[in-house]
């Protein structure tokens, strides 16, 4: 990461292929938010590729990289999913699925070989998209009453706060917003000191 609240990830799906000794190996790259994501991009390529022999994976998946996976799917251990992975961590990303599809050529490619073609493909898929710089932002919720309405409001627009949702009553009012990560902090506590006012972090903010 360059700084606590950005992460790289990949802007749109894309392909790479290898071949080697009769071998096809086809990587698909994709950025994915949650496991269901990544589940239902497993199944439509075996849906697609439904006779190819192996469809190997690695995820990453969250800024902080938390959650993570590798599949050999049938090869030998550590031969296909580990270099997929090794890519996604080569270029510092997350939110990125990459699945090798391999067709087998009658040829056996040996461990190095398969290692090779499996991070040679994978490696590729990522060369031909683009990797993006995101922030990180954590969405809130600001309750107050109607007439501090241009104080919070003033404060959101100095703290670049983008709104997501407004709640306006004669009595009370809702505002959700997100805002980076590293004003999080600041804009909470400006908000707290004006009176009555309820600030709530409700997630990290995603924009779908």
């Amino acid at each position: 990461m360059l700084f606590d609240d950005t992460y790289k990830t990949i802007s749109g799906p894309s392909q790479g292929i290898y071949k080697d000794k009769g071998s096809k190996f086809i990587a698909s790259a994709f950025p994915v938010y949650t496991e269901e994501e990544v589940k239902e991009k497993l199944r439509g390529l075996r849906k697609e590729y439904h006779d190819a022999r192996h469809h190997c994976y690695a995820y990453c998946l969250g800024p902080d990289r938390s959650a993570y996976r590798v599949n050999d799917d049938g090869e030998p251990s550590g031969t296909a999913g580990k270099p997929i992975y090794g890519q996604i961590q080569s270029k510092d990303l997350t939110n990125v699925l990459i699945v090798v599809v391999r067709y087998f050529g009658g040829i056996k490619l040996g461990i190095p070989g398969l290692i090779n073609a499996y991070r040679t493909a994978a490696k590729e898929s990522i060369e031909n998209t683009t990797i993006l710089t995101k922030t990180i932002n954590e969405e809130y919720k600001v309750s107050f009453e109607y007439p501090v309405i241009n104080d919070i409001m003033k404060i959101l627009k100095e703290e670049s706060a983008s709104i997501l949702h407004q709640d306006f009553t004669d009595n009370s009012c809702a505002i959700r917003f997100h805002i980076r990560r590293s004003s999080g902090v600041a804009i909470q506590d400006k908000l707290s000191k004006i009176r009555p006012v309820s600030v709530q972090f409700l997630d990290i903010y995603r924009d779908a």
